[in-house]
């Protein structure tokens, strides 16, 4: 009798692995939901959107993007936490946003460690930016400005965020205390601008390639000056060692199969060599990158002591 219940066992387990081997060759035989955690119109969307077409052809089903805003992507990236690891649902990540929320928060409602970065695709550097009808026209004009008029505004996405943590070391960096204005979205932070409720924006080359007649870039916060913003110096022609931006790239949910995981990185690594992906990337001021998930981890941990350091130098660090 026992020997007759381990054979029984054996073929149940058998089975089980055979179904399940099935299913990973099949994966994906459904849509897939890609889940931006901002607003529609910023970089996140954008960046999904760039990719949506390229990315069904290398998948062969069709990419939803739906949105799960708020708390900076705090929300959507708990959601992630709890999401179903079957690889049928991504979520777009960025950095630093995922590594100094919960070092500035305590509980973001997610730990670091426990997002499963799959790829990272691309960079955006952070940018100041006016109206183009501002009177502010330089660095320096800014600069002078916000010394006559301590606290001024500064709009941006997220806090802490690239752009939250851009404004405050800029403004330890000049000695300005500047009053940074958080949005859902860079989307959502461009009319607010626009309408006059904040007198510059810490956001993205992406947005002034977006707006070009509308938004007014005076520095990158870069090595070198963006391709899509030929014209505009950075922060360090300028005489300021000032370079922030912020990583995009998607992560799965905790417990995703590792036969899964590759299927989907692989599939974004083909899209990132994408030329028409390439080029739209490019044109709206995108630097591109290629993280698989190991090479992810590597930038992710490489990050989390820069902005310790940082946060810890702000006097913002809580963890």
């Amino acid at each position: 009798m026992k020997k007759y219940n381990v054979i029984i066992f054996l073929m149940v387990v058998l089975v089980g692995m055979t179904f399940t081997s099935a299913a990973l060759a099949e994966f994906p035989d459904k849509p897939l939901t890609y889940v931006i955690c901002f607003d529609a119109g910023g970089e996140s969307d954008i960046t999904a959107r760039i990719q949506q077409q390229s990315l069904e052809k290398v998948l062969g089903v069709p990419v939803v993007v739906v949105y799960k805003k708020g708390g900076g992507g705090a929300v959507g990236w708990s959601d992630l936490m709890r999401a179903k690891p079957d690889g049928y649902t991504v979520y777009g990540t960025n950095l630093p946003h995922t590594i100094v929320q919960p070092m500035t928060r305590g509980n973001a409602g997610y730990e670091t460690e426990k997002i499963e970065n799959i790829y990272m695709f691309e960079f955006t550097p952070d940018i100041l930016a006016v109206s183009v009808d501002s009177e502010i026209k330089t660095v320096d004009d800014f600069i002078k400005y916000a010394k006559a008029n301590p606290g001024v505004s500064v709009g941006g996405s997220g806090q802490p965020s690239a752009n939250s943590l851009g404004c405050e070391a800029f403004g330890k960096l000049t000695g300005l205390k500047l009053t940074y204005i958080s949005f859902t979205g860079s989307g959502t932070a461009v009319p607010a601008l626009l309408g006059g409720h904040v007198k510059a924006l810490m956001t993205y080359t992406s947005m002034a390639a977006q707006y070009p007649d509308k938004i007014r870039p005076i520095a990158v916060a870069a090595d070198k000056r963006a391709q899509a913003l030929p014209n505009v110096p950075t922060f360090k022609e300028l005489g300021y060692e000032f370079v922030e931006g912020a990583y995009r790239g998607v992560a799965v949910p905790p417990g995703t199969p590792k036969e899964i995981k590759m299927k989907l990185e692989q599939a974004f690594e083909k899209v990132n060599y994408d030329p028409v992906v390439i080029k739209k990337m490019e044109d709206l001021g995108f630097i591109m990158e290629y993280y698989g998930e190991d090479a992810s981890r590597a930038l992710v941990t490489k990050l989390t002591d820069y902005y310790g350091q940082l946060l810890k130098d702000l006097g913002l660090l809580k963890k």
